[in-house]
C-alpha cells in the first residue's frame, strides 16, 4: 500500500464511523404526541421497560473503530492479525454498549375536551394522579390547584 493511499483510507474509515455513529442517538427527555399546548388531568402513569435498536450500528461502529486501532500496531502479518482482533474486539464492544434496555415513564393525560394523550418521558414523572397539567412542544408543566 502506498503512503499516499493511507491518508485516503484513513479519511474515509473516519467519514464512515462519524456516520454510522450519528446514527447512535438517545431517545428524547420526553415524546408529546398532541403538538398543541393543552391543559388536561393526569389519568395514569407507569413505567416501561423498552429494548434499544442501535445494536447493529454499534457493532460496525466498534469494529471500524477497532480495526483502525488495531492496525495502529505491529508490521506485516502481526499488523493484520491486529486489525482483525481489534476488528472483533472493537464490534464485540459497540454492540454490549448499544444493546440493552432503558426504563421509560408514559404517563395518561385526559386533556378538557375528553380526548386522550400518552406523553412518555426517561425521568420520573413530577405530577401524580388527578394532577392538573399544561401540556406543550415544551413538555409538561405542573397547574396550581383551583
Amino acid at each position: 500500500m502506498n503512503i499516499i493511499q493511507l491518508p485516503r483510507i484513513f479519511a474515509l474509515c473516519a467519514a464512515l464511523a462519524a456516520s454510522l455513529l450519528a446514527g447512535c442517538e438517545t431517545q428524547p427527555a420526553f415524546q408529546v404526541s398532541q403538538p398543541s399546548s393543552r391543559i388536561g388531568t393526569v389519568e395514569s402513569i407507569r413505567s416501561q421497560t423498552v429494548q434499544n435498536n442501535n445494536a447493529t450500528l454499534g457493532a460496525l461502529g466498534g469494529a471500524l473503530v477497532g480495526g483502525i486501532l488495531g492496525n495502529q500496531v505491529g508490521q506485516g502479518s502481526g499488523r493484520t492479525a491486529a486489525t482483525v482482533v481489534g476488528a472483533a474486539g472493537g464490534a464485540y464492544a459497540g454492540n454490549r454498549m448499544a444493546s440493552g434496555s432503558s426504563l421509560v415513564w408514559i404517563i395518561g393525560i385526559r386533556y378538557d375536551d375528553g380526548s386522550l394523550a400518552t406523553i412518555q418521558q426517561a425521568s420520573s414523572p413530577a405530577v401524580r394522579i388527578g394532577d392538573r397539567v399544561r401540556v406543550s412542544n415544551n413538555g409538561m408543566e405542573l397547574l396550581p390547584n383551583r
